[in-house]
């Protein structure tokens, strides 16, 4: 019995959101898409693993040592041996292929569901902020457009197979321990349709899809976060035969931005003022993803001080209409070359103010306000500069 445990790479205590998350991050990492046909039954492992494991009737099984996803899980043990002869029926048919009523399973249709698909897309961070529609491109089975999913070269439908007539399996005689017995197969020249395509299509060889990379509009929705997953139905591969394709899971990434960085709902930016500025207050105007606005930057605003823009963060996803906050951080500029005339002012307000200083008081916080009862540098500085 395999170990799903291991095949996702959690502790058997794992919770049910660590099986999730490690089941996005294995089959983001195996699936064909994205890591090549090679890895299709690696990929088929980690959801057979995902599938139990998801599951808490599954599990609590798994864990008592039977695996749901094994066909011999079904044979029809009971606690107190056989359960009578229609489990002894499941269990040869298990072993025989029908033995019991060979063939009774029906040929299988050629219109098949198609597989889910999964890719992933790096948007811009005004894009997570206000929405919009990107483009991605896959590489996935589309219906074939010379057959329009038929399989057949000149549009004929299959006729019956004159081997099996029909049934999709061919019975035949074996010899086991318990003596001859009566078996089935699938059908070696129909592959257990029960029909054959009499002129395949030389583009699909008769399966009726083909190998297609095409673009796909995605909904982003505004404020959606990085590492998310969107689902667009019916995007995905299309199914043997021409049959109804899977959807799509693409995982969404925020491009970093150079003027910007996200905090939940809020942006955060730095402005660089001069000394100045802090001092005796100023406006200046910032470009942000909503045209350039002002900011206000007080008299007297200290080194990492916060002026708050409200309403122009990110959109509030479970709030429609609402957005978060941008904060915009200032970042005082100490001039590190004066003139003698600027040297002059600055020594004239260290005269002043700073004559009898021996050292900078220290505090574990500020006090309320932002001062400790006297005037600060600041304050101090304009009043000397006026």
């Amino acid at each position: 019995m395999a170990d799903y445990y291991e095949v996702l790479g959690v502790d058997r205590t794992a919770s049910d959101d660590e099986i999730k998350k490690a089941y996005r991050r294995m089959s983001r990492k195996y699936h064909p898409d994205i890591a090549g046909p090679e890895f299709e039954d690696k990929f088929k492992e980690v959801n057979n693993a995902y599938e139990v494991l998801s599951d808490p009737d599954k599990r609590r099984m798994y864990d008592s040592g039977v695996d749901s996803n094994d066909p011999n899980a079904s044979a029809g043990f009971g606690a107190g041996g056989f359960g009578g002869m229609g489990d002894m029926g499941d269990v040869f048919s298990t072993f025989f292929g029908g033995a019991f009523g060979g063939g009774s399973q029906g040929p299988t249709p050629r219109t098949q569901p198609g597989r889910d698909a999964l890719a992933s897309m790096t948007i811009d961070l005004k894009t997570a902020v206000f929405g919009g529609t990107e483009q991605v491109r896959i590489t996935t089975f589309g219906l074939c457009p010379d057959c329009s999913g038929s399989g057949s070269a000149d549009g004929s439908k299959p006729t019956t197979c004159p081997d099996c007539h029909g049934s999709g399996y061919r019975q035949k005689v074996v010899r086991t321990m318990l003596g001859q017995m009566m078996t089935s197969a699938p059908c070696e020249r129909c592959e257990g349709h029960g029909d054959v395509i009499s002129k395949p299509c030389p583009s699909c060889m008769g399966h009726g899809r083909v190998r297609v990379t095409r673009s796909v509009g995605v909904k982003v929705p505004a404020g959606i976060g990085d590492d998310s997953r969107i689902r667009l139905a019916s995007q995905g591969e299309v199914g043997e035969g021409g049959g109804p394709a899977g959807d799509l899971y693409v995982d969404i990434r925020i491009r970093s931005n150079k003027q910007f960085t996200r905090d939940g709902d809020d942006l955060h930016c730095w402005v660089r003022v001069p000394m100045s500025w802090a001092v005796l207050g100023h406006d200046l105007e910032i470009d942000t993803f909503d045209g350039e606005k002002t900011v206000t930057v007080p008299a007297g605003c200290q080194p990492e001080d916060t002026v708050t823009l409200k309403g122009l963060g990110v959109t509030r996803m479970r709030a429609q209409g609402e957005r978060g906050d941008l904060i915009a951080h200032i970042a005082v500029e100490i001039p590190t070359r004066l003139d003698d005339e600027e040297r002059s002012l600055i020594e004239r307000f260290a005269a002043s103010h700073d004559g009898d200083a021996t050292h900078v008081a220290q505090s574990s916080r500020p006090a309320a306000g932002g001062q400790s009862g006297k005037k600060g540098f600041f304050s101090k500085l304009k009043d000397a500069l006026s």
